[in-house]
């Protein structure tokens, strides 16, 4: 006992060559971005706004049904899987092994007679127990470092979440704009083809030549192009809307137009939301993963110091089979192992590298908070400024509504050309097709937003499933 202290008491002054190498990197607080508005409103389920069932149903099998959500989630089994071995090898292992074989034994070596030099069973039966004694805290930072692991897995798969709706949410909006895009071609096929009929009119009535009429079906020709175009465009949307909810070709029949009205209000903030940083689940992943380093950096440091593992062993010995399981054949013993790193060029190198790691991760860290922030805030701009473009767009289609009006009725009188209609006409399609794209465009945005802000994650369920992770320990 004195020796294996002795050998402690060495292996102590010996681990003074620690280097003393510390991360560098600071993490961004909330302070220094600026985030000082009110918190985020709640908007559990927002896409339930829309009031569309359909929807709630596709986001429904999307979350059952995504082959990368699953894969989100088996990531957080594997996690779960390795955090649960890393703390099984802080505990004791006790284990029984036995072996018999059958042998001569040399008349040259321990064995006298009549052993040495005859044939016997050899064998033996022995529970044997090991312990590696945490004195520097090593296994904790492990088990630390793997519980950050599943506690960041599970957060990844809260992302993968959130990004999965907010991606159903924009091919769903797109769904939503090709229908409407195509109602603009029908009503442009019909408004073309009652062109049509009046040139003919007044081609008959020789009032026109044949090039109006000609110009007149060349433009309902280009009417159904368009038509067409928008028929392809409401297909691919609800193709991706199938792919996003982990169907083939077999949904797409069932995929039908949505009733949801994209102008409805959804729980935005007005202002950079104070609680960005504690809601967006990529963001707390990456602080999790902050962590994970920190305690690498302790593991890593603490391999420098001796490892003490506690072994015993109990069990039988013996020379025949016969004897095996007797009394005279049962031994046991105890003691410690101590394992002293007194030169091992890879511990240097190694805890270096988790260093490095912290600093890698911190960077991650604040890479993540920073695009955080810029998306919220191109987010609330975009918002603002549709705001302003719908309005003026909505006046510029009325106005262009009576223009055509107005020119389809002179047209029709004899008090106007073709090309007045034509021109009209042309600034009408534009105006409808351009209200459709920004009413769209405008949905798509708060979409983006409430992803951006975290959505419907809840960061009370974080902090629960990442058991006191979520604030920065004390460094040493």
């Amino acid at each position: 006992m004195k020796r294996a202290l002795a050998l402690i008491a060495i292996s102590c002054a010996l681990a003074g060559c620690v280097p003393n190498t510390q991360p560098t990197g600071q993490m961004l607080q909330a302070t220094q971005l600026g985030l000082g508005g009110d918190a985020a409103p709640a908007a559990a389920d927002w896409w339930r706004a829309w009031a569309d069932p359909q929807f709630d149903a596709l986001v429904t099998r999307a979350l059952a049904g995504n082959p990368r959500l699953a894969e989100a989630l088996a990531r957080v089994s594997a996690a779960q899987a390795s955090a649960a071995a890393t703390r099984g090898d802080a505990l004791p292992r006790v284990t029984l092994d036995g072996d018999e074989q059958f042998q001569r034994f040399s008349e040259r070596f321990i064995y006298p007679p009549p052993y040495g030099g005859g044939h016997y069973w050899l064998g033996s039966v022995q529970s044997n127990l090991s312990w590696d004694v945490d004195f520097w805290g090593r296994q904790k930072a492990l088990i630390e470092q793997a519980r950050a692991g599943e506690a960041a897995a599970e957060l990844d798969a809260a992302a993968a979440r959130l990004a999965l709706t907010g991606a159903l949410a924009e091919a769903y909006i797109g769904l939503d704009r090709a229908y409407a895009l195509l109602d603009i071609a029908d009503r442009t096929v019909a408004q073309r083809g009652r062109l049509l009929e009046l040139a003919q009119r007044r081609v008959v009535a020789g009032i026109d030549s044949r090039i109006e009429e000609k110009q007149a079906e060349g433009q309902l020709a280009l009417a159904r192009v368009s038509r067409q175009q928008a028929i392809n465009e409401r297909d691919n949307a609800v193709h991706a809307i199938a792919a996003l909810t982990g169907q083939g070709a077999e949904a797409y029949a069932g995929i039908v137009r949505p009733s949801l009205d994209p102008r409805a209000v959804l729980p935005l903030p007005e202002t950079l939301p104070a609680d960005l940083l504690a809601r967006r689940p990529d963001i707390l992943a990456a602080r999790v993963r902050v962590e994970a380093t920190y305690s690498g950096q302790k593991a890593a440091q603490a391999a420098f110091y001796p490892n003490v593992n506690l072994a015993a062993f109990a069990g039988f010995q013996a020379i025949g089979l016969s004897h095996l399981l007797s009394g005279a054949a049962g031994v046991y013993g105890a003691g410690p192992a101590v394992h002293l790193p007194l030169f091992d060029a890879r511990l240097k190198p190694n805890y270096e590298g988790a260093v490095a790691e912290v600093d890698i991760a911190i960077a991650a860290y604040n890479g993540a908070v920073v695009s955080a922030v810029q998306q919220v805030a191109d987010r609330l701009s975009g918002i603002d400024s549709l705001r302003i473009e719908l309005v003026d767009q909505a006046k510029a289609r009325d106005a262009a509504e009576q223009a055509y009006a107005l020119a389809e009725r002179r047209y029709g009188g004899g008090l106007s050309t073709y090309l007045a209609v034509l021109t009209t006409e042309s600034q009408l399609l534009e105006a409808r097709r351009q209200l459709a794209v920004l009413n769209a465009q405008q949905a798509v945005e708060r979409v983006k937003l409430l992803v951006a802000v975290g959505g419907d994650f809840s960061p009370q369920q974080t902090e629960t499933q990442a058991a006191g992770l979520d604030k920065p320990a004390a460094r040493e």
